[in-house]
């Protein structure tokens, strides 16, 4: 009996390349974890600044920490629509250019796909295959897949990014704000440090545990982030406030 051995030859979805959904993923977890650090960070920092020069001024503690809020989370969303804006505009183009090219020379745009995935590993018959395959398919897709990691049916939204970084800093906010009004005068600054740190703390974690990466290290980076920005600008409102 002759044992034929031949090359497995991998189907259209296990060839395409998976990281546009993780990539997806990371671009939320990405503008949560970081809107919800810096409302938390900035709006701690800058209560503890007003409340080192006077913890009972209750009224202009309340002030500052709803503007700061409104402001900070409205430059926030903005920054990450006009962000991710520029990239999903990077991205369209890439698949109008794709596009016209796959439209002027189907044929050696098709050899130029085997010859990726030959880089990638595979033989040149089986990446002839595949790239054959992928093109009756999706030509563009698997084009961009292979070379860019870009899905066309599954962009980057700016609106999502936008949407989600405003909601995730004003979770944050609240916090630091919260524990300010609500604790007594003598305590709003040592409360106020206690909570922003456990909060740092379980946002780290939760974030490195949805990533998937290093708790410690996470947690450690914004611990002291967040240690360093409140004593900074407590110390620049205590100067400022004996000074004044």
């Amino acid at each position: 009996m002759t044992c034929v051995i031949t090359e497995a030859v991998p189907s259209v979805d296990e060839a395409r390349p998976r990281s546009s959904s993780i990539s997806g993923k990371l671009n939320w977890l990405r503008a949560g974890v970081l809107g919800a650090n810096d409302g938390i960070v900035s709006i701690s920092g800058l209560l503890v600044g007003v409340a080192a020069v006077n913890p009972e001024n209750t009224g202009a503690i309340a002030i500052a920490g709803i503007a700061g809020i409104v402001s900070a989370s409205l430059s926030m969303a903005v920054g990450e629509y006009v962000s991710v804006s520029t990239q999903r505009d990077s991205e369209e183009q890439l698949i109008r250019l794709q596009r016209r090219a796959i439209e002027a020379d189907p044929a050696g745009q098709e050899r130029r796909l085997a010859r990726m995935w030959t880089s990638k590993g595979l033989s040149p018959k089986v990446a002839a295959q595949v790239a054959r395959e992928l093109t009756e398919k999706d030509a563009v897709g698997a084009h961009l897949t292979a070379e860019h990691n870009i899905d066309p049916e599954d962009l980057t939204s700016p609106w999502a990014a936008a949407f989600s970084s405003l909601i995730a800093f004003i979770c944050g906010a609240l916090l630091p704000l919260l524990t300010m009004l609500l604790f007594p005068p003598s305590l709003r600054i040592v409360a106020t440090f206690v909570s922003v740190l456990v909060a740092l703390a379980l946002t780290g974690y939760v974030s490195a545990w949805l990533g998937d990466s290093p708790r410690g290290r996470a947690v450690l980076r914004l611990l002291t982030g967040g240690s360093a920005a409140m004593a900074l600008t407590f110390l620049v409102g205590h100067i400022f406030g004996v000074n004044a």
